[in-house]
């Protein structure tokens, strides 16, 4: 599809911004259902997962080499030693019921099955996930329209324009929305499927 703003010198930055902020909203979510509990081991379980590293919330991946060694293990392995028990506790409580234990040196992240309970959880906190996500698309179209309203009132565009740029940033947000909605039915199904 021909962009009809990317043509329009006052509209070509408000476009390029939408697009932008829409793609960070889309990859933000992406990044939220890898980091979602299935039932077989996955390094992106423990994205979300934050450890006090010299007073820095940091990213587990950060202070640690995570594998998956097996389909229901995963395997942290911290750069320092000291940040065993730190790392263990973060795991522990970050609220996806992960039990893990260490040696010392090395944690393990057994993965239990899910349980059909737990299943439809998860599907319940990433429909939730899913609704914030559109609702900052929302915010976005709505700060979008509000540039191009600006740029009417200054005279930049017409009124024809200002329609039709209202009306590209419509059919924008409807297709990024139905990205969102086409990855959360996808990750969907595969939570439900035993």
């Amino acid at each position: 599809m021909a962009s009809f703003m990317g043509n329009i010198p006052p509209l070509k930055d408000v476009h390029s911004q939408l697009k932008a902020r829409f793609e960070k909203t889309v990859e933000d979510f992406r990044a939220n259902l890898l980091s979602a509990r299935t039932g077989r081991a996955s390094v992106h379980m423990l994205d979300q997962v934050k450890v006090d590293y010299y007073g820095t919330d940091t990213p587990v991946a950060q202070v640690a080499q995570v594998t998956t060694p097996e389909a229901q293990l995963i395997l942290v392995q911290p750069w320092e030693i000291s940040l065993v028990g730190a790392i263990e506790k973060a795991i522990r409580t970050c609220g996806q019921g992960f039990n893990p234990s260490h040696d010392g040196r090395v944690i393990r992240v057994p993965i239990p099955a899910m349980t059909e309970e737990r299943r439809k959880e998860a599907v319940k906190h990433l429909s939730g996930v899913l609704e914030g996500h559109k609702t900052s698309m929302r915010n976005i179209r709505r700060e979008g329209n509000e540039q191009v309203k600006k740029a009417a009132k200054d005279k930049l565009i017409s009124a024809d324009d200002e329609k039709r740029a209202n009306e590209e940033i419509q059919q924008l947000t409807d297709a990024e929305i139905k990205r969102l909605d086409d990855l959360f039915k996808a990750k969907e199904k595969e939570l439900l499927t035993i």
